[in-house]
């Protein structure tokens, strides 16, 4: 069975935004492909895979894990280009080694946590291990993209042997600069290079003087820049090993692209499974950003969305209303009524909405324990669908959409009209209307219909199939609330919201005395109807709310049940610590007085200790009194001091706070230092200690210590250097007793700054080295490379002086 969904639905509806939110949330080029051709499932079973994909990501999402796709760039082009045997640029060699160590990084990440992904990790393995030919190319470039004299051998050997003639060159020429028999004849003392040679500017006057070869001339034709007879030899040694250097450049590229197209097939299906892994992660940081869930869907035929928040609007980062819309109980048709501009048209293009995100295999934003059927297709027809091209007027048009829709629904269809069956006369728009659908309904389609015709919320009582539901409009504010009410039919409140617009005052009453007597007897008992199951509403959120109070309160003083039967508690074990504590010392110092006695014969000394025998019970009776005292003292917190500088007891902290504001049933309360807090005075009680000390001068305290923190935060700019340690290719161990020895020189020799190189690879080189930096006593600090250094490839970090 194949999901039929038009071209006008997924306007109507604005899928596109949200596929447009997916791709910003993707992190490379294919994924961001894969979501805009993303497709409708056709199965149950399509459904419930991908959904369960997208689980594994936001379980991910949830640990604070993201997949380490970081490097990955489109490089199909390039791997095609390599394929048919081309040679790549040395920026491509790059980008496709970074490609395959995040394929390595990728596998092992996802491997690490197999048990709890498994789909995933299934599809990390269509990422294929090519590390070895990642480290190959990797090692063959320096950080800023140049050709390493490591790529091989030769090119060492050829790029030696130019720098050399390069030096010979600059040393004759230095020693030509010093000749003063030569020096009058050069407009200016230096050398340069025009066409790979080296040349000095002579005066032209001077041209039959200076045996050599004229390159270059200034534009006014006085300078003329001429190599000197003797430099030419040299530099056409200069020529022929620049040449051999470049043709050796030339075939470490061919050859590193060759190593790229002999896998192009592997590469290509591990560029396609990243995108899927980057489509699914997007998908799981969309599904958090709307607070989406998903749906029970499957064997499903009731809809029932409970806390239903339009996904576009979530997305525009508004305050959203949710609403709960059901279609059960044999209901078939929902009918929404209500003011203009009250969320009618909302209510309807959110529910379409997540039924396309739903057979896309996308959560929607709807609480927990919602349900709703997988519709075989959707149809809609939202906004005015006047054509001028084809002579329509929006009623007709409008009727020929509702016969294409007719002539496409079927069984399990939902439709979607907005405002059915207006512009035109309303009791042969109403028949219209009715008649189209009931025919959806004998099709087996679902229907949800926006309306002001009376005869339409009329249906709902007299056929089980249709269900009224209405948005609110509240007559206090002259405002619509937003909020839709199932089982209740709307008023338009027409002449409310022309009054709200700025119409005359004189035209809407004259308004309201025609509309008294407009009404048949239908919709005078429609009215009535209305107003009482308005009372009886507003009575029912009565109820409600003053439950939801009580509830809390109940909530609260259990709370503080429990934390007054914790101190309680408490102090008992303090008090029978204290109590055996102070037996022991008693005992301690009878045993203390009778060791006196015994020694002591006479009976005044007799006297005397019997005199501390009782003053010592004395005290120990004393001190049992006010321990008791204090143990019960611990009661159900006493009322409040509500007034502003007053401490009290806040339930919800835990702690006393401060009064700083007094308002209608709220306090604004500090808890110490810059936290503060509105809350309900129920929740305050008597303070349970004293008023904290307050230090002098708090406020220039506070700022003497940001002022030092700041400072000791603020470390000084590391600057690039030529003083530098490459490990690129070495182990851990190796490399960090070569760093060592490295940092040992620089500090003998007084450097200020150091590069240490160690390229990408899989990062493990690059984190061992920076967690021993951050260990080192040689180090002040140390930064990553900026994009001229070098990148993340390499580490800038500042020696102690």
């Amino acid at each position: 069975m194949t999901v039929q969904i038009s071209q006008r639905t997924l306007e109507d509806l604005g899928f596109s935004e949200v596929l447009r939110a997916l791709t910003q949330r993707c992190r490379t080029e294919p994924g961001r492909e894969r979501v805009l051709a993303r497709p409708f499932h056709d199965t149950e079973e399509e459904v419930t895979e991908a959904l369960a994909l997208v689980d594994e990501a936001r379980f991910l999402s949830q640990q604070q894990f993201s997949l380490p796709l970081g490097g990955v760039t489109d490089l199909r082009t390039a791997v095609g280009h390599a394929e048919k045997g081309g040679i790549l640029e040395p920026r491509q060699l790059i980008d496709a080694a970074q490609l395959l160590f995040a394929f390595a990084r990728t596998r092992e990440a996802l491997d690490e946590r197999k048990e709890n992904v498994p789909r995933l990790v299934e599809i990390s393995r269509r990422l294929p291990f090519l590390e070895a030919m990642a480290r190959r190319i990797d090692q063959c470039f320096e950080p800023d993209g140049e050709i390493s004299d490591r790529a091989s051998p030769e090119l060492k050997e050829a790029r030696d042997r130019a720098r050399g003639l390069h030096r010979r060159i600059k040393i004759r020429l230095d020693e030509l600069l010093h000749d003063e028999a030569f020096i009058p004849k050069l407009r200016e003392n230096y050398y340069t290079l025009r066409n790979g040679r080296y040349v000095v500017p002579v005066v032209s006057n001077y041209r039959s003087e200076v045996d050599g070869i004229v390159h270059n001339a200034s534009q006014t034709g006085q300078t003329l820049f001429m190599e000197p007879q003797a430099m030419v030899g040299l530099g056409n040694d200069l020529a022929i090993a620049q040449s051999e250097v470049a043709e050796e450049e030339r075939r470490v590229l061919q050859e590193l692209s060759q190593l790229v197209g002999r896998e192009s097939t592997r590469i290509l299906e591990g560029l396609e499974a990243v995108a899927e892994l980057d489509e699914v992660e997007a998908i799981a940081i969309l599904s958090a950003d709307l607070d989406a869930t998903t749906p029970t869907f499957v064997g499903v035929t009731e809809l029932n969305l409970r806390g239903l928040r339009h996904p576009r609007l979530v997305l525009k980062g508004t305050e959203v209303i949710s609403n709960d819309v059901t279609l059960t109980g044999g209901a078939r048709a929902l009918v929404v009524s209500g003011p203009n501009a009250g969320g009618k048209t909302v209510t309807l293009t959110g529910v379409g909405l997540c039924a396309l995100m739903l057979r896309a295999g996308l959560p929607v934003p709807v609480a927990e324990g919602s349900r709703m059927p997988l519709y075989r297709s959707v149809h809609s027809t939202v906004g005015d669908a006047q054509d001028l091209t084809q002579g329509l007027s929006t009623f007709s048009a409008h009727v020929t959409l509702l016969r294409d829709i007719l002539a496409a629904v079927g069984e399990n269809s939902l439709v979607l009209i907005d405002e059915i069956a207006a512009d035109t006369d309303p009791r042969e728009g109403a028949a219209i209307a009715i008649a189209v659908l009931e025919e959806l309904l004998g099709k087996g389609a679902y229907s949800l219909v926006t309306t002001h015709l009376e005869e339409l919320k009329a249906l709902a009582h007299m056929d089980p199939r249709f269900l009224n539901a209405r948005v609110g409009f509240d007559s206090k504010r002259m405002a619509p609330t937003y909020r839709l009410q199932m089982g209740a039919a709307g008023q338009s409140s027409a002449i409310d919201m022309a009054a709200r617009v700025g119409l005359p005052s004189r035209v809407c009453e004259r308004a309201r005395e025609l509309s008294l007597n407009a009404g048949g007897p239908l919709t005078k008992a429609l009215a009535a109807a209305e107003d009482d199951r308005r009372k009886l509403y507003e009575e029912l959120e009565k109820a409600r709310l003053a439950a939801k109070e009580a509830e809390s309160l109940r909530a609260e003083l259990e709370k503080q049940k429990v934390a007054f039967e914790r101190e309680r508690k408490g102090r008992m074990m303090q008090f029978n610590e204290d109590v055996h504590a102070a037996a022991d010392h008693a005992a301690q110092e009878v045993r203390d007085l009778l060791t006196k006695l015994r020694s002591e014969q006479s009976e005044k000394a007799l006297s005397e200790a019997r005199m501390q025998l009782q003053q010592r019970a004395d005290e120990a009776q004393k001190r049992a009194a006010a321990a008791k005292a204090e143990l019960f003292q611990v009661e159900a917190p006493g009322p409040a001091n509500l007034k502003v500088g007053a401490w009290v007891h806040h339930s919800g902290l835990g702690r006393d706070v401060e009064i700083l504001e007094l308002t209608d049933g709220q306090a604004v309360v500090s808890a110490g230092g810059a936290l503060k807090m509105r809350v309900p005075t129920s929740e305050l009680s008597g303070s349970r200690t004293r008023k904290p000390q307050q230090a002098k001068f708090p406020e220039r305290q506070k700022g003497e210590a940001a002022l030092k923190r700041a400072a000791s935060a603020a470390p000084a700019q590391v600057e690039a250097t030529n003083f530098r340690c490459d490990v690129r290719g070495m182990r851990a161990d190796d490399a960090l007793s070569e760093l060592e020895a490295f940092l040992d020189q620089g500090m003998r020799k007084g450097e200020e700054a150091a590069l240490i190189i160690h390229g990408h690879g899989t990062g493990a080189l690059k984190q061992a080295i920076r967690d021993h930096l951050a260990a080192s006593p040689y180090i002040r600090m140390f930064r990553p490379g900026d994009s001229h250094e070098g990148g993340d490839g390499v580490t800038v970090v500042a020696l102690r002086g």
